[in-house]
């Protein structure tokens, strides 16, 4: 019989599996939290649940809340086992599961409550993981004022329906009452975030009181974090595996990868955890980790992405134990990747890669090669063409990028080298497809996809690579040509 998971029962976990290594009932909370979902739980929750358990950081307990009916479902189990949460590492050399504790409360899915609770001088952290799309942005990353919730949160500032609009109203009530602001905190997984959100509190502030919206620009914090562990989504079938395997019956288990990683500005007002003691890095500037992640992992999947699909790889595991495909990538990050980033203090380049390739190589993790092709024409100019773009401006190679880029061409003509077609997986599939198959004939087809390219398109020594590379894909095969690169030694 599977223990059913609550605080009564925490000494009664199986053998094997850890609790909250703290008195719950002595956490007093400092931090609310919107978007109580998986990434959440496996990451910040994580690092919160280690502090306590050294004795430090106790005023800092997790508060939840959301704006969504899906988080009204996540409340609903939750609160049936007392905010507590199994978290079940994915490490290869053997699953690991814990009971966590850092969250005391989640504030119903209502509109007042939540902003009331933002406005507690208690709390003094708000944090967010909503998605990028979460953030109102237009296509060009700035503030999109035109958005139905924009546009009806502005109109009505004290039944806003946006988390953002939530925020707005907390703030002013701290404001009227003499309490200092909360640090807002994002912990989404995009570049400048802390920036993104305060364009966006800023920019919905704007729209009906610009005053307040100088006065968050002055006073309020918003700093920027890169942060990394990959989280797949729950199902039956992790569910499952908990209470099978472990013992336990849990509504809401996250399952997650062993690694963890959390690098921050500190820029905290009104104090923060002391979370370095368990891990994170405070930072001056975050933007060196963030370009490091973005070209090294992100682009890093980018790259085994395509020619895994064009030679038929379904799991990225799977990929990773092809010598050709895992020799490709250290070889791209070597020679043209890292050579992009500038130093990090205490950051070992080399190290980090060894890091990425055990990570790719995690079986249990479950990854998908269909998952890392998606959305090229928005991955791309993020993870791929600003690296070929700097390295070409410090006359470095661009042999491996300009293959990279190649490959996609290739996956975009939709077939692998078997002839099996390749399902759509992108907004623009159609004209990714005909431009593809027109590159065959005429390289500078596929590069005058200006919505990608912009004006790398247009530079003849890409081209010119370019249309080499694809020749070969298209002439000798995938395989071939990934091992002419290699010999080639540049």
């Amino acid at each position: 019989m599977p223990l059913s998971l609550s605080e009564t029962t925490l000494s009664d976990l199986p053998n094997g599996v850890q609790g909250p290594g703290y008195d719950r009932s002595a956490l007093t909370p400092g931090i609310l939290h919107v978007g109580v979902g998986n990434f959440h739980r496996a990451h910040m929750a994580v690092y919160l649940d280690r502090l306590f358990a050294t004795g430090q950081g106790r005023d800092w307990a997790l508060v939840g809340a959301g704006v969504r009916p899906g988080d009204a479902a996540m409340r609903d189990r939750l609160k049936a086992q007392d905010w507590l949460t199994t978290v079940v590492e994915l490490d290869p050399d053997g699953l690991s599961a814990r009971v966590i504790g850092p969250m005391v409360d989640f504030v119903e899915i209502d509109t007042g409550q939540t902003v009331a609770r933002m406005a507690d001088p208690a709390i003094r952290i708000v944090s967010t993981t909503i998605t990028e799309g979460g953030y109102y942005l237009r296509p060009d990353g700035g503030f999109d004022a035109d958005h139905p919730d924009m546009v009806s949160d502005a109109a009505q500032p004290d039944a806003a329906k946006s988390v953002f609009g939530m925020i707005l109203r907390a703030l002013r009530l701290r404001q009227v009452a003499g309490v200092a602001p909360f640090t807002v905190m994002s912990c989404d997984n995009l570049p400048e975030n802390g920036h993104v959100a305060k364009q966006t509190v800023t920019g919905l502030a704007r729209l009906s009181d610009p005053e307040f919206a100088d006065w968050i620009d002055a006073n309020v914090a918003f700093p920027n974090s890169m942060v990394d562990c990959i989280t797949p989504a729950t199902s039956p079938r992790e569910i499952d595996m908990v209470r099978d395997r472990f013992g336990i019956a849990d509504a809401a288990p996250v399952v997650c990868e062993p690694f963890r990683q959390w690098v921050l500005e500190d820029d905290f007002p009104l104090g923060r955890p002391p979370l370095e003691v368990v891990g994170a890095e405070f930072v001056e500037d975050v933007a060196p980790y963030e370009l490091m992640k973005l070209r090294m992992l992100n682009g890093g999947h980018a790259a085994i992405a395509y020619p895994s699909a064009l030679l038929g790889h379904h799991f990225v595991h799977d990929a990773m134990a092809d010598p050709l495909i895992r020799d490709w990538l250290l070889a791209l990050e070597r020679r043209e990747v890292i050579p992009t980033l500038g130093s990090i203090p205490g950051v070992d380049y080399a190290a980090y890669l060894d890091t990425l390739v055990a990570r790719f190589g995690n079986s249990a993790v479950g990854d998908t090669i269909p998952r890392l092709c998606l959305d090229g024409s928005n991955r791309q100019p993020k993870f791929i063409l600003p690296t070929l773009a700097d390295a070409m401006k410090a006359d470095l190679p661009i042999q491996g990028l300009a293959l990279e880029v190649a490959l996609w061409c290739r996956y975009c003509a939709g077939t692998d080298e078997a002839g099996k077609a390749i399902a759509p997986n992108d907004d623009n599939a159609a004209e990714l497809k005909r431009r593809a198959l027109a590159a065959r004939q005429e390289p500078g087809e596929f590069l005058a996809n200006t919505a990608v390219f912009g004006d790398l398109g247009r530079s003849e020594a890409f081209a010119q690579v370019f249309g080499v590379w694809l020749d070969r894909l298209w002439s000798d095969g995938t395989r071939a040509t990934l091992q002419r690169y290699l010999d080639s030694g540049n």
